[in-house]
């Protein structure tokens, strides 16, 4: 059976589901952060580049006044955006966020690309700059020491991004934070991370949900189980080790997709869907540029695309 959490190399437990906030409009995400507190949800994503960091801040503010939870329960995950690496504007990001946020630290702060453009401005060539990767992870590790992060990770690093950290961190990373779902399942990746005890956590763990509900292996499993294809995606996900964070403003849905823990698909029916047709979805158009460090998807995925 599935966990309810996961144990990082740093000793703290992350939820197993979490509650993307990617896409939540800023008008509607402090209610639907709070229902999903109210629905179970113990693990919250969040990211300056989804700007609602602000709104996210006063429902967390409301679920602690309102006794619904303490701080302690909640698992809050946040990110580093590309223009604040430089190693001289981390502590500022961080600072930036917790406010926002109403906290006084993240469990989790995560470099969210390997990627750099210059401090305040935005992703277009004219403001490409020569990451610096284990600079930036000095900065952050400044960070866990001062407890302002219980944890540091890196989100879509490859598995040659993660080693090539992990060959020179001091503190090393505790998350890769990456797309992986049934179309996507990144097994390279799932082993890598495994072997070098770094957790991976799965965005965008449903994927393209049509093509998810439409496969007919995936409905025809959910149909022999009594779930629903998602529940099925997100199922998968947890038997593989990942947490997974599935986003959704529908309250049914919501609790649909934290629907996880008392049943598991048979290990037969899991060798099934290992057989899907694979494709990337999320490929970070941005950061690949004739004038970019990454000519092409290759060299940002380092083959894994």
């Amino acid at each position: 059976m599935a966990a309810a959490h996961f144990t990082l190399n740093t000793g703290a437990r992350v939820p197993s589901v979490g509650f993307g906030t990617y896409k939540a409009a800023p008008g509607v995400v402090t209610d639907v952060v709070g229902a999903a507190v109210k629905a179970g949800y113990r693990h919250i994503d969040c990211a300056p580049l989804y700007k609602n960091e602000k709104e996210i801040g006063v429902a967390l503010k409301k679920v602690f006044d309102d006794g619904v939870v303490r701080r302690e329960d909640l698992f809050i995950t946040s990110k580093i955006w590309c223009s604040d690496l430089a190693p001289e504007d981390v502590a500022s990001a961080i600072d930036s966020t917790l406010d926002d946020l109403q906290l006084d630290y993240v469990d989790l702060y995560l470099i969210h690309w390997p990627f750099q453009v210059k401090k305040g401005t935005e992703i277009s060539p004219e403001n490409f700059v020569q990451p610096d990767i284990p600079k930036t992870w000095q900065a952050m590790e400044q960070l866990y020491d001062s407890g302002k992060a219980r944890a540091i990770g890196v989100s879509n690093f490859s598995s040659k991004k993660l080693g090539d950290l992990l060959s020179v961190a001091r503190v090393p990373p505790a998350v890769d934070q990456v797309e992986c779902h049934l179309g996507w399942q990144q097994a390279k990746l799932r082993a890598f991370c495994r072997s070098n005890g770094v957790h991976l956590s799965a965005y965008a763990p449903l994927g393209r949900m049509k093509d998810v509900a439409s496969n007919p292996v995936v409905s025809s499993i959910a149909e022999s189980l009594g779930k629903t294809p998602a529940q099925i995606a997100l199922r998968w996900g947890l038997q593989q080790g990942q947490s997974v964070l599935p986003k959704s403003a529908n309250e049914s849905r919501l609790k649909e997709n934290i629907d996880l823990f008392d049943w598991s698909i048979p290990e037969e029916l899991c060798a099934k869907l290992s057989e899907i047709k694979q494709a990337k979805q999320i490929r970070g158009d941005s950061f690949v540029h004739p004038q970019s460090v990454y000519k092409t998807y290759e060299e940002l995925f380092d083959g894994e695309i």
